[in-house]
């Protein structure tokens, strides 16, 4: 595998960006013994900055590329997706698309940008395909980036956050507080594959070790609304079924709410639900959806972050958004 900046920087003892400052000759203040220390590094390891991806900042292809997990299918990204067309639209820029899905696409995604599709990217992949060195490599090589992540320590490009365990927390406690306690999760298949939970699911066992609940019902099944409805059925028409489902997506909420009422259960009577993300088809589902998610459902401010750094004349710090997620108790739970 090719070396990265951030193998780099951690040889030579200094930041990514100022690798990134030395190697692209922007005119930028580095003491001569560090810039020494990135060249020595840089050659020990051979890493070489793609020259072509370094001239995407002279934004010759009047194009923005729209990196995510899948195309279609995530309302969240649909209107990531819609506020950045018409944004690009507005300011003579099109837009082209990559799904990251495998590690193989991943890579296939990194070295397509490096290559000079586009001026700049606007990146939400969830799971660990796009790996920590891959996003920082690419951002050294100068290219705009704006990246919707909780990881910590990119560099070199604008991050936008959304903290969802504490609002996922407060629904879960709220399922406890009226009695339940055999709550069940349906988590995205990339929730189970990581080495520790984190966001959605870290909500639901942090709620859980806290009351002193034990048992832990967890099961994919929030990637798609068959999945879901499946997944659901055979819960809730188990001997022991929950008395509770907490989905890591509203379109799995909304199949676990069609499931229970196939199975001639009552919600929230028999089985409270709640989903997560806030999308509109939860206040049309019978009863309403409980959820977590954001207030906001528009993305221009983070579009607007992408064009910002499009049209600057120098590369801008590095700035982070936080989009809080809440709790909204509706009638299914």
């Amino acid at each position: 595998m090719r070396p990265t900046a951030r193998q780099v920087a951690e040889l030579a003892n200094v930041s990514v960006a100022t690798v990134s400052y030395v190697l692209s000759g922007r005119d930028r203040p580095v003491a001569a013994e560090t810039r020494q220390r990135v060249l020595d590094a840089a050659r020990q390891l051979g890493y070489t900055p793609n020259q072509a991806a370094r001239s995407l900042r002279k934004r010759r292809t009047q194009r923005v590329c729209l990196v995510l997990s899948s195309i279609g299918g995530v309302p969240s990204d649909e209107r990531l997706a819609r506020d950045l067309h018409e944004m690009a639209d507005a300011r003579g820029y099109s837009v082209v698309a990559l799904a990251v899905y495998s590690e193989a696409r991943a890579n296939a995604a990194i070295d397509v940008l490096r290559g000079g599709i586009a001026d700049g990217a606007l990146i939400n992949v969830v799971g660990d395909h796009l790996t920590h060195d891959l996003l920082s490599g690419l951002a050294a090589t100068g290219l705009p980036m704006v990246v919707l992540s909780n990881e910590s320590g990119l560099e070199g490009c604008d991050v936008v956050r959304t903290p969802e365990t504490e609002a996922c927390v407060e629904a879960v406690e709220h399922l406890l507080a009226q009695g339940r306690r055999r709550i069940a999760f349906l988590a995205h298949r990339h929730e189970l594959y990581r080495d520790r939970p984190v966001g959605r699911l870290l909500g639901y066992t942090t709620a859980l070790d806290r009351h002193g609940v034990t048992e832990r019902i967890i099961t994919s099944g929030a990637d798609d609304r068959v999945a879901a409805y499946q997944t659901a059925t055979e819960l809730l028409r188990s001997p022991d079924r929950p008395d509770a489902i907490f989905a890591a997506s509203d379109r799995a909420a909304i199949s676990a709410i069609w499931a229970a009422r196939d199975a001639g259960l009552s919600v929230p009577g028999d089985v409270a639900i709640v989903g997560a993300g806030n999308i509109d088809e939860g206040l049309i589902t019978t009863p309403q959806l409980s959820t977590v998610g954001p207030l906001r459902h528009d993305y221009t401010d983070v579009v607007r972050l992408l064009f910002d750094r499009l049209q600057a004349e120098e590369a801008p710090p590095a700035r982070e958004i936080v989009r809080s997620w809440t709790f909204l108790r509706r009638g299914s739970s």
